[in-house]
């Protein structure tokens, strides 16, 4: 599951931890101008007399050296070179300290071709660019010390950045649905991608939460749609309130809520027809069940396999009715993993669960925690 993304974003923190090994490496390496810990020699200085004036007393001659080696002394300390005091201990210990600080330059080229490498791997222009750009703030600055240091620093920049962009709280779908009664979800997406078997899935997981759930089959223009809800629901154990095709969607809901009001149940889940955004009466009628219904949650339902066109046809829906939150579908297959990171930043609202299979059990809550670790560790 998201193999394609997590091989992108490993390959990108494998590039840039050698260059920042290469850079430290480099700053560390110790002075290229030998030293040693030994006296250097001697500088030449006035030679001694090899002999002394019979006249002298001995005496005056041994004073006369003893004045004579400290003065040689004194000329010695003062030609001494600063460098040349430093021992081998204090040599080594100031290159241990030296810091290598992340630069721009040591980001620029690294995040230039990831920025490429995210848009491959199906995540939304604007959210590359925005996934780049946190990365290098979290870089740029930073100090390095040691080489077990990089790995740490690269990593947390990455996770970082991505918990940023998904940023959204983790949500209790059941817990919510107490505090109303019937609570009222409204689900819409294209056609194809799961929404009809995602809600089975969802009454499937709120009847073993203890709520009493009803289905309004308000896809009245897709031929056998409503009796694969029936069958579906079948297999649940819940309820369905239909009219024929052709009927007003609006009008099924409507009876839906009445019918979930009299019998004191907890739920009604819409299940609506699947359509383009570009269609603008289908559209429309969106509007109107809206109207007639009032759901308290509207949810997109995107298939992760669609790409970057999920990201784009949520955007429309939310523009025409505003969405509340997003189920992404058919998680399990071999998606890249790009549209479920861009989707939830574009249209800023939370992913709620993602399909995982073709059960009725096969629906996971999502938590942006989980995917930044299914997509970083091996």
């Amino acid at each position: 599951m998201f193999d394609f993304l997590k091989k992108k974003l490993s390959l990108f923190k494998k590039k840039e931890e050698q260059k920042l090994e290469a850079k430290l490496e480099e700053q560390v390496k110790p002075a290229a101008e030998p030293f040693s810990s030994e006296a250097p020699e001697t500088p030449e200085g006035p030679s001694i007399p090899e002999s002394v004036p019979e006249a002298a007393p001995l005496g005056a001659v041994a004073k006369e050296k003893t004045s004579l080696k400290e003065k040689l002394l004194g000329k010695k300390e003062a030609k001494k070179p600063l460098e040349a005091k430093l021992t081998l201990g204090t040599r080594v210990k100031q290159a241990v300290l030296r810091k290598a600080t992340i630069t721009e330059g040591d980001v620029r080229s690294l995040l230039d071709d990831f920025n490429l490498e995210l848009v491959e791997a199906d995540v939304a222009s604007s959210v590359a660019d925005e996934i780049c750009e946190r990365i290098r703030d979290n870089l740029v600055g930073r100090e390095i010390e040691r080489k077990n240091d990089i790995h740490g620093i690269t990593d947390g920049a990455i996770r970082s950045a991505l918990a940023e962009v998904l940023r959204q709280d983790n949500i209790d779908l059941p817990s919510i649905m107490r505090a109303k009664k019937p609570f009222i979800i409204m689900f819409v997406g294209p056609n194809g991608h799961g929404k009809t078997t995602t809600i089975s899935k969802v009454a499937h997981m709120l009847k073993k939460n203890g709520l009493h759930v009803v289905l309004a089959a308000a896809d009245t223009f897709r031929a056998a749609s409503i009796e694969q809800l029936e069958t579906l629901s079948s297999r649940v154990g819940v309820e369905v309130v239909r009219h024929k095709y052709g009927s007003d969607p609006a009008a099924v809901c409507f009876d839906a809520v009445k019918h979930a009001e009299a019998r004191g149940l907890d739920a009604v889940l819409i299940d609506t027809a699947g359509r383009s955004e570009l269609n603008i009466n289908l559209m429309e009628q969106l509007k109107k069940i809206v109207r007639v219904a009032k759901p308290d949650m509207k949810v997109y339902v995107g298939e992760a396999l669609a790409g970057n066109a999920a990201v784009e046809e949520a955007r429309r829906f939310h523009e025409a009715i505003g969405l509340d939150g997003i189920i992404m579908s058919k998680a399990d297959c071999d998606v890249k993993g790009g549209s479920i990171l861009s989707i939830a930043h574009v249209i800023r609202k939370p992913i709620l669960f993602i399909g995982t299979g073709q059960g009725i059990d096969d629906l996971m809550p999502f938590s942006h925690e989980w995917f930044i670790k299914k997509v970083l560790e091996e």
